[in-house]
């Protein structure tokens, strides 16, 4: 298990990944050819990978993502120490926080 601030990235086995994810619709790079996992809200910095790989959201703003690398990859951001993943399949889910009255993704 993996955490970059408020990020957890959890290695999945070949048989927990979830049948259509291989070819499921996956998230554009953004302008600088990363997969953004999570972008600030207040700083603009962004969880990413770089390096080969898809990045495939599952269900509205609460939900994890599905994160393929098959090469591996580095997850990087402007205020953390990188993280080296290696070559497979990753959950990967935002930290959540409450407030009265609801629950929302932790602001960086």
């Amino acid at each position: 298990m993996y955490r970059q601030g408020d990020v957890l990235i959890v290695p999945l086995d070949e048989a927990a990944v979830p049948q259509g994810a291989e070819t499921a619709a996956a998230e554009p790079r953004d302008g600088r050819g990363r997969l953004v996992l999570a972008l600030g809200e207040a700083t603009g910095h962004a969880h990413a990978v770089v390096g080969p790989g898809r990045l495939v959201r599952e269900g509205g703003a609460f939900g994890p993502a599905l994160l393929h690398v098959p090469e591996g990859a580095r997850v990087v951001h402007e205020e953390h120490a990188a993280i080296s993943l290696p070559r497979g399949w990753y959950r990967v889910v935002r930290q959540r926080e409450y407030v009265p009255g609801s629950v929302r993704v932790v602001a960086d």
